[in-house]
């Protein structure tokens, strides 16, 4: 799965999402798009508000005042959730809203750098029927 996400500064986008532990696939990376790794087959496409162009030609919205995604992130524990927000906080990303726990599940939410939101959470997997 690859999520294309528009950035205005893909210097920054790139370093904010290094401090939280992520990497990029460099065959997929240049000066216009950056192929943040979010696992085994999931990316999320990082692109310059010129190179998301390319693929549309709708307005691009401005994440700051409107929601075009929600994307989430699963973790391995409720304090796994904690500590990626920690990290969140001290790259320069802000809390969405507070934390919610429902017992078998538990989450947090933050903007990144561009207003996308992005939704950190535990699930039990004792929960989830298969």
């Amino acid at each position: 799965m690859f999520v294309n996400l528009p950035v205005k500064d893909l210097v920054k986008t790139k370093l904010f999402w290094e401090k939280l532990g992520y990497s990029f696939n460099s065959q997929f990376t240049d000066e216009t798009a950056a192929a943040l790794v979010l696992g085994d087959h999931s990316y999320a496409m990082l692109l310059t508000y010129e190179k998301i162009k390319d693929f549309t030609k709708k307005q691009i919205v401005d994440a700051h005042t409107a929601t075009e995604v929600l994307v989430a992130l699963d973790m391995e524990s409720k304090e796994k959730v904690d500590e990626m927000i920690e990290k969140v906080l001290e790259a320069g990303g802000i809390e969405a809203r507070p934390a919610e726990d429902y017992g078998f599940m538990y989450g947090r939410s933050f903007e990144d750098l561009d207003g996308h939101i992005w939704e950190v959470f535990y699930m039990d997997p004792h929960y989830v029927q298969k």
